[in-house]
């Protein structure tokens, strides 16, 4: 059906294209304005829609800048939270909204660094000027722009572009035909790229040399499963339990469900069965019923992202599939597979300037 879609749209994709190269040409020549914030600013995003590992690499700039001693502030758009405008996610010490106010991405990001700054904001301008007031006596030493690529109303100091290795990047077609959100060469804006979910299925060789044909520094890394975490009938989660192993159902609200699918076979689980939907949707109640049957009569666990995790925990009707069956969610982190001190020298010279 969405494939269907796309054909029909396909002639909205060089239209699109163009309000994109326009947009970009404006703020190139100066007549649409950058603003430039107080503190240093880091960018990282990407040029396509979805599923390329950029939250995990979020995660990873911010735990790096939380081990040189320097407190960050996150700047998410918090796509599909049920609040709006300029929010405090957490202020560094406590969490101060829930999963569907931040957003899940988001969230999940405040919640894996409690030591960090986290607002939610639309306009990425608005947020950094909330920022700059709110902490005014104590400022953090940087701030992270969430999902940014093509939010060129706030400067930055350093742009980091996220390509994902397993998605046909080079032979993409513009939205809403396609996935990307502007014209590839736009990728030369970018100071760094990092190539993620580098796998031996993908090596994502022929995305690096194009970008180093365009002059971009190239990182790469791979997504890193960790120990799958049990979650109580509650939402909460039991960190004293035994590890997981055998038959799994996977459960996916995320782009590229197939990819969430792969990590757990190479976290040593046997998926038997799925249920999935589309990035940052909800399930229904009937289908996590019926998902918690067919985990029960087989005796498998229900094992989910921990995105999706950090948007449901809270609803009902998960709580109910996490009393009906074993569940878990899967943490994955960033493992730098080359480039490592490249990135490192760059996050610490956006502090210099």
């Amino acid at each position: 059906m969405l494939d269907t879609l796309r054909k029909l749209l396909a002639p909205l994709g060089p239209i699109y294209g163009a309000a994109a190269e326009l947009r970009n040409i404006l703020f190139d020549k100066g007549i649409l304005a950058s603003t430039k914030a107080s503190i240093p600013v880091v960018s990282i995003g990407n040029i396509t829609a979805g599923g390329s590992g950029k939250t995990p690499l979020v995660d990873l700039v911010v735990k790096q800048y939380l081990s040189m001693g320097i407190i960050p502030a996150v700047i998410s758009r918090g796509y599909k939270r049920s609040t709006s405008g300029v929010q405090m996610v957490s202020d560094g010490n406590t969490m101060l909204l829930q999963g569907h106010q931040a957003g899940d991405e988001t969230w999940m990001l405040a919640r894996m660094n409690p030591k960090a700054i986290v607002v939610v904001a639309e306009k990425r301008v608005e947020g950094a000027g909330f920022i700059t007031r709110q902490f005014a006596a104590s400022p953090p030493g940087v701030i992270i722009l969430d999902d940014a690529f093509q939010h060129r109303q706030i400067e930055r100091d350093l742009d980091i572009l996220v390509v994902n290795a397993a998605a046909p990047l080079l032979d993409e077609r513009m939205l809403p035909a396609g996935n990307l959100r502007e014209p590839l060469h736009n990728m030369s804006r970018a100071d760094l790229a990092v190539v993620t979910k580098i796998s031996s299925r993908h090596d994502g060789t022929r995305h690096i040399r194009h970008l180093q044909h365009l002059g971009i520094p190239v990182i790469t890394t791979r997504l890193k499963p960790g120990t799958p975490v049990r979650i109580g009938a509650d939402g909460s989660l039991c960190m004293k339990e035994n590890p997981l192993a055998g038959k799994v159902y996977a459960l996916a609200g995320i782009a590229h469900p197939e990819h969430f699918i792969e990590t757990l076979r190479e976290a040593g689980l046997e998926p038997v069965g799925s249920l999935c939907t589309g990035d940052h949707e909800s399930f229904g109640a009937r289908e996590l019923s019926a998902l918690a049957l067919k985990a029960k009569k087989e005796s498998a666990a229900v094992v989910m992202t921990e995105k999706d995790y950090s948007r449901m925990y809270n609803d009902p009707a998960f709580q109910r599939l996490a009393a009906g069956c074993r569940c878990y969610y899967l943490p994955v982190s960033v493992e730098i597979t080359s480039g490592g001190s490249l990135l490192q020298k760059n996050l610490e010279q956006v502090l210099r300037q």
